[in-house]
């Protein structure tokens, strides 16, 4: 470990903490918000670089903190456009960060933890089990790592989501700094409105993240119709049945130009028959709810498959017709093993090699 990876990350704290920082280094407060404008929004990697600060003050910086990103260590193109990003982090573990641009907007997915405790069966994440969680500054590096490695400008249209490695609500305090960080105007900038975090739903986190000023977008990972086959895959079904969550889902307080969004990930011959969409149906009544159908991004370890696309949009005519938005979302990246639910850091060499 570096002596830069030793030193305090300032990538991470938020206005008030640099405004403390200042203040106990006996600077005027706002020299903290000068340094949060350019950690944030001018995007300075060095302390010395700081020419709004004394010099004195960017050596005694300099002594104790850097500005450290997230290290790439590969990157993974796809024929598609996505780039997944392999990360060194300071202790040397490792995650993955997917860049996928489109015509008007770019979409970033982000991980919150170093693998993932829920060993959902058919999720190559989970294969890692649990390594830890990220740091604010973990979380928000990876935007700025990447938006800096591919000339994302700031203003630029920009959706930001939660779907990578980890449960985000397992990691929701240092999830929601980050959020606050990322939001802010004075920050990197992003609105709330193009930020989403994905859960499985941990109802006492769900109630959590209800609460908190800065609030993304939610989407909840269904993937089943209704217990028995949900705890089958998804064994956290069993502590957080469908009813439970749908009761906190009902209670959830949605903004006025808001929809819950549950995700749905097809797997053939398991939860993508025409009961199932039905049963689907019976699980949102009375929901401002969408549903985005997810056909099963397979690989090698794992039994499951996708169904042929026929099926796919025979599931979605059926919650259609009975007046719930459906869209049928082909995941980016397929080819790199970028695709949702694919993160995983084991069987590298495997891969296609790196661009």
């Amino acid at each position: 470990m570096t002596s830069e990876a030793q030193s305090v990350n300032l990538l991470g704290l938020n206005l008030q903490e640099l405004e403390d920082l200042a203040a106990r280094c006996g600077q005027p407060r706002y020299r903290g918000r000068q340094i949060y404008h350019g950690i944030y929004v001018r995007r300075v990697r060095d302390i010395s670089t700081f020419t709004d600060l004394s010099r004195d003050f960017r050596e005694t910086l300099a002594s104790q903190q850097s500005i450290l990103y997230p290290k790439v260590e590969r990157e993974f193109r796809s024929r598609d456009g996505a780039v997944r990003y392999l990360f060194r982090l300071a202790d040397d573990q490792r995650i993955e960060t997917v860049y996928m641009p489109e015509e008007e907007r770019t979409t970033l997915c982000l991980s919150s933890q170093v693998g993932c405790a829920l060993d959902c069966r058919f999720c190559f994440t989970a294969l890692l089990g649990s390594r830890r969680n990220l740091t604010a500054g973990e979380i928000i590096g990876q935007a700025l790592a990447v938006t800096t490695a591919q000339n994302v400008p700031r203003g630029a249209r920009l959706n930001l989501v939660f779907m990578g490695m980890g449960e985000p609500l397992l990691n929701l305090p240092q999830v929601a700094k980050a959020v606050v960080i990322l939001a802010d105007p004075r920050g990197v900038g992003i609105p709330l409105r193009r930020i989403t975090v994905s859960t499985v739903g941990i109802l006492p986190r769900l109630e959590e993240l209800a609460l908190v000023n800065a609030r993304p977008k939610l989407a909840i990972s269904l993937n089943a119709s209704h217990d028995e086959q949900r705890s089958a895959i998804m064994p956290i079904n069993r502590k957080y049945p469908l009813a439970d969550l749908l009761r906190v889902c009902r209670a959830y307080p949605l903004r006025p130009w808001e929809h819950l969004t549950f995700e749905y990930v097809l797997l053939d011959g398991v939860n993508d028959a025409d009961d199932d969409a039905r049963r689907v149906v019976d699980l949102l009544r009375d929901l401002r709810a969408k549903v985005n159908l997810i056909p099963y991004n397979s690989g090698p370890n794992l039994p499951y498959r996708a169904p042929k696309f026929e099926r796919v949009v025979a599931f979605q005519k059926i919650l259609t017709e009975r007046h719930i938005p459906t869209f049928i979302r082909i995941s980016r990246g397929q080819d790199i093993f970028a695709a949702c639910g694919q993160l995983s850091l084991e069987g590298m060499d495997a891969r296609p090699s790196a661009a």
